[in-house]
């Protein structure tokens, strides 16, 4: 299936508008987890995308303490080497192999060994976006660790270089030593902050792929009070304001998608996807699944047009709920 496309930034990588997120299959038992994983479903879910058209896969080295890596690997191992998608990963965050629970730390003084063990998981020679996870807290200098980046793109061990999670003032001091080539920053309906970064990138040709346009499941128009109670001890969403304080108000956006999505006979959840597209400096969104019907769900995202009618519904919304906050209109 052939799937829109648009040019990441200044790179060669035209990526289709919704990439496969694989934070979720890194599976249970470490501090950022989403609760046990079948890895068989994983694989499923994997390569069921990749048929559908889905050209991109967004993972990182700490999902499941390497493990989302090699489910990444084993699912495409078996797909020709043309027909296989873009692999983008991540760095910065190290762990305590001897305490999965111990939330990982944030340094850049890793990087070169930490891009090894990715090509080694990943089955790859070239990596090919590699993003800083987040702004180390080791001292390492945000000039030092980018610059590890760009020499590793200048040595051909990643194809392009990027950051996640970093700010105005970080991007534009990245941007002082090397072409900064990608922002991942978290963007949904509900969580909106990021449209001012969104903004500096598309000002600097940088290229956005956005992560969690569904907050996490809330915007599917799946979520209830009661599913919140069922979820896993393991899983970080029971802990998050998101799923706890703010729980009411999310859902009462979520309600409010479904006519959305009634008009344009798709799921909610493409229309939580698509709204984010909707940010003409928005390459890109990041969309988990662990089962391949999952995927079914937002795959309608990548060629969803919302009108500036279902744009100002939604923002009415968004004022109605007082869900959130940021911008409430691209």
């Amino acid at each position: 299936m052939a799937l829109p496309t648009k040019q990441l930034g200044t790179t060669d990588m035209r990526i289709t508008r919704v990439g496969f997120g694989a934070w979720a299959i890194g599976g249970g038992d470490w501090a950022y987890a989403w609760g046990p994983q079948e890895d068989a479903q994983s694989v499923s879910a994997i390569r069921y995308a990749v048929e559908q058209g889905v050209n991109w896969i967004d993972t990182a080295a700490v999902y499941g303490l390497g493990h989302s890596e090699e489910i990444v690997a084993q699912a495409l191992k078996d797909i020709p080497e043309a027909d296989r998608p873009y692999i983008f990963t991540k760095c910065g965050l190290v762990w305590d192999p001897t305490d999965r629970r111990k939330p990982a730390r944030r340094t850049g003084a890793e990087i070169r060994r930490e891009v090894e063990d990715s090509l080694r998981r990943l089955g790859v020679e070239r990596i090919d976006l590699y993003q800083m996870h987040r702004p180390a807290e080791d001292g390492t200098p945000l000039e030092e660790y980018w610059q590890t980046l760009l020499d590793l793109k200048e040595q051909g061990k990643i194809r392009a270089a990027g950051l996640s999670n970093h700010d105005l003032s970080q991007l534009e001091a990245a941007d002082k030593l090397g072409h900064v080539d990608s922002l991942q920053p978290p963007f949904s309906a509900i969580h909106r902050s990021a449209a001012a970064e969104i903004g500096w990138c598309e000002a600097h040709s940088t290229g956005v792929i956005v992560y969690s346009p569904m907050q996490a499941g809330l915007l599917t128009g799946a979520f209830s009070r009661e599913r919140v109670e069922r979820l896993p001890e393991d899983d970080w969403r029971r802990h998050s304001p998101d799923f706890t304080t703010k729980l009411d108000t999310n859902l009462a956006l979520a309600d409010a998608l479904v006519p959305v999505a009634k008009r344009h006979h798709v799921q909610p959840a493409a229309v939580a996807v698509a709204w984010t597209l909707a940010w003409s400096g928005v390459t890109g969104a990041i969309v988990g699944a662990r089962r391949p019907d999952q995927v079914d769900g937002w795959l309608a995202a990548a060629g969803l047009n919302l009108s500036e009618a279902d744009l100002n519904e939604i923002a009415a919304a968004i004022q109605d709920t007082g869900a959130g906050e940021g911008p409430a209109t691209p």
